[in-house]
């Protein structure tokens, strides 16, 4: 079997904000071919330009991204995705206002074509602390972050200070492993909602010249490296498994032994490292994107040393372990 495609998952309450991400994620795709899974197109609202061809229960876009209509049978939808996977280079499913996003996630973890890249959940600033004090509400609202890499706090510029002080009070309490957000009009950098586009795009750097770098407004910085030879399995894995705060999402292809490579991924509460492909060649040297690792945070929250301290780690481990 090929790679395997990466699966995100969006959910948040009614009126949070999930349609405007998700055109937010269509507009700046940047080559990035996303299968979009919908409850209803007409809440989506694509913006026209973007159209190319609406038929039936799928809309194509002109950046080659596609939006379906879920219908009745998600997993339908899924395979009906998967049986032309070759188009795509992620899928992201809406999740309807009322449901649980981890348990459409649970199908990604199931199916061995997906490989779950995150569970994203948007809530209303201004409008959670009404709704989770609604013992109507309130149990939706917190299964629906319980288990949520990163928490889209929408509309803070309809929320005062001390709203919006509680609002993140509420998060830590229920979804305390997961990043938080804080935007208005679902502004995200689209490298903070999607493993493969955090890679898309990274110029090469040499070892010791990653530095954080200020992106989206400044709210958000990146960092990037280039590791310094083959790394360890073993240190990889601890590593993720130690991410230093202040790590929203990071992502790498390195090698690990002699022909063999890995992917390290982390995202809101954890990380995996599984086998991957070699890099294709790349078709300009400013363009050359792998052996890389990348990660994104708030600014001034990124901890740059700690990530090249941890890199250097890996690879010292490699080197001390590698036959004379």
């Amino acid at each position: 079997m090929g790679q395997r495609l990466p699966f995100t998952v969006i959910g948040g309450f009614l009126g949070a904000g999930k349609t405007t991400l998700l055109n937010h994620w269509l507009r700046h795709a940047d080559g990035q071919r996303l299968a979009v899974l919908v409850n209803d197109f007409g809440a989506l609202n694509i913006d026209a330009g973007l159209i190319k061809a609406h038929s039936g229960d799928t809309i194509a876009l002109t950046n080659g991204c596609v939006c379906c209509q879920i219908g009745d049978d998600l997993s339908m939808a899924l395979i009906g995705v998967l049986q032309q996977r070759e188009r795509f280079d992620a899928v992201v499913v809406e999740a309807s206002g009322v449901s649980d996003p981890w348990r459409i996630a649970q199908l990604g973890l199931a199916d061995p074509a997906l490989a779950l890249d995150g569970v994203i959940v948007v809530v209303d600033a201004a409008a959670l602390p009404g709704q989770a004090a609604d013992p109507l509400l309130a149990d939706t609202l917190q299964r629906q972050v319980a288990r949520a890499d990163l928490v889209i706090v929408n509309k803070t510029d309809l929320a005062d200070a001390r709203t919006l002080e509680r609002v993140h009070g509420w998060i830590a309490s229920h979804a305390p492993a997961a990043q938080r957000c804080d935007v208005h009009e679902a502004r995200v950098p689209v490298e903070l909602l999607s493993g493969a586009a955090l890679l898309r795009g990274v110029r090469e750097v040499s070892w010791g010249a990653g530095t954080a770098r200020p992106m989206h407004g400044r709210q958000f910085e990146t960092w990037s490296c280039q590791p310094p030879g083959m790394l360890s399995e073993t240190a990889l894995q601890a590593w993720l498994q130690a991410m230093p705060a202040g790590v929203l999402r990071l992502k790498g292809v390195v090698q690990t032994g002699a022909g063999h490579w890995s992917e390290l991924q982390f995202a809101g509460r954890s990380g995996r490292l599984r086998a991957a492909s070699a890099p294709a060649p790349a078709p300009a040297p400013a363009q050359q994107q792998v052996p890389a690792i990348v990660a994104i945070g708030l600014a001034g929250q990124l901890p740059v040393a700690a990530l090249q301290a941890l890199v250097a780690g890996a690879a010292g481990v490699r080197a001390a372990g590698r036959p004379a």
